[in-house]
């Protein structure tokens, strides 16, 4: 049964979610499921933004039929060739023969490896960065958007809504639950944590293309942005600009600590403990901490694109970082993060050597301060150390003004 949302006049939201995926991209944990966003266009031409992921197929077909009524579909938008967004397109376009491919060149190329369509050349419609489209009283200019995070990826712009079609841009994880919209639910409290996992871990290494894509979306006159997953923004949208902003930039979000430790028996742990009320004695608000064996790392990238001030605490295994730590580390560095204080602490009972070989992946990165007080352990903190606790939770502090 079709399953559709009005979202203008003339468009329609015909995506639809998925709460059984335990993997976003076989990778990310995503408990709270994901949306497939498409939409359909009900122009002097009709127009289909994007597919879906297959595992929604029936039903995403049930919905454009409905919404078509009994006319056909003359365009298909694809801003993005990532199979969650495109799987569908085979079957949309055996079922309705007249359409279009409406796309840039390099996602041509892309249509070509992924399927193997007959006399596909004469289905494609090819634009170019800044050309136009009419459909009726609708008129789309489009941008390219490399990288973000694809090198196909394009966006589309209705001039005549103000409609921005953003693909994977301004997504995040989370099915749809009848709202739709991101005014209609709690985004801040509720999807905020999810938005910027999204974000960090799908698109935050590519943080200069982004950025060269917001300025571009600066130059228009955006009143509603439409993306490929998670709520449509028609209110306070520069609000979510500003976000992205920051993640793109690698800007703090929050003048945060977050401590991020590998222990094995329980003593390292203990240590950021004590390091953790020292530092909320000084003043220190909404301390986050997290074991590297029991949060995901795509967690902890997305905590670390939030906060401005990152402790690592690793015991030394097999004479080197904890495999955990050292996972997230090198995952952090993938990601281009950048811009942050770091402070180390190790544990080792007879070689402790954590903290130099975590300072030079921490040196790989760009612009970052690690703190010249460390804390190195053996075995289990004793009560003569509690100064050297002290002293880094005080540089922590400081550098926090």
């Amino acid at each position: 049964m079709y399953c559709v949302k009005k979202i203008q006049d003339d468009l329609f939201w015909v995506g639809g979610s998925d709460r059984r995926l335990a993997l976003f991209e076989n990778a990310f944990p995503i408990p709270r499921g994901v949306s497939y966003n498409s939409y359909l266009l009900l122009d002097e031409k009709t127009v289909l933004f994007d597919t879906v992921d297959g595992a929604i197929l029936d039903n995403f077909c049930e919905n454009i039929a409905h919404v078509l009524d009994g006319r056909d579909l003359d365009y298909v938008f694809v801003h993005h060739m990532e199979p969650d967004h495109s799987s569908s397109l085979e079957r949309v376009l055996r079922k309705y023969p007249n359409a279009k491919i409406v796309t840039n060149a390099k996602t041509v190329t892309y249509i070509k490896q992924f399927f193997d369509f007959e006399n596909i050349d004469e289905k494609i419609v090819v634009v170019k960065e800044g050309e136009t489209l009419s459909t009726g009283k609708h008129n789309f200019a489009f941008v390219l958007a490399p990288m973000v995070h694809w090198p196909e990826v394009m966006v589309s712009f209705d001039t005549t809504t103000g409609t921005l079609f953003s693909a994977d841009a301004f997504g995040t994880f989370g099915a749809m639950n009848g709202n739709i919209f991101a005014d209609q639910v709690d985004f801040e409290k509720e999807w905020l944590d999810d938005a910027r996992r999204y974000y960090t871990n799908i698109v935050g290494k590519y943080g200069p293309q982004v950025k060269s894509l917001l300025e571009k979306a600066a130059t228009l006159d955006i009143k509603m942005i439409c993306p490929l997953h998670g709520p449509i923004w028609r209110e306070n949208i520069g609000w979510y600009v500003d976000k992205y902003m920051k993640w793109a930039t690698y800007t703090p979000e929050d003048k945060a600590v977050v401590i991020a430790y590998g222990s094995v028996y329980g003593n390292t742990e203990n240590a950021m403990n004590i390091l953790a009320c020292k530092l909320g004695d000084l003043g220190v608000r909404n301390i986050k901490m997290y074991d590297v064996s029991n949060t995901h790392s795509s967690q902890l990238v997305s905590e670390a694109f939030r906060a401005s001030n990152l402790v690592f605490a690793s015991i030394t295994y097999n004479n080197g970082i904890f495999t955990n730590m050292k996972n997230v580390l090198e995952d952090l560095k993938n990601h281009n993060i950048q811009n942050r204080t770091v402070a180390l602490v190790e544990n080792g009972t007879w070689g402790p050597l954590a903290n130099k070989q975590m300072k030079e992946i921490v040196e790989g990165m760009k612009n970052m301060t690690i703190l010249d007080e460390t804390v190195t352990i053996k075995s289990s903190l004793k009560e003569s150390q509690m100064d050297t606790l002290d002293s880094m939770a005080k540089a922590i502090y400081e550098s926090m003004k």
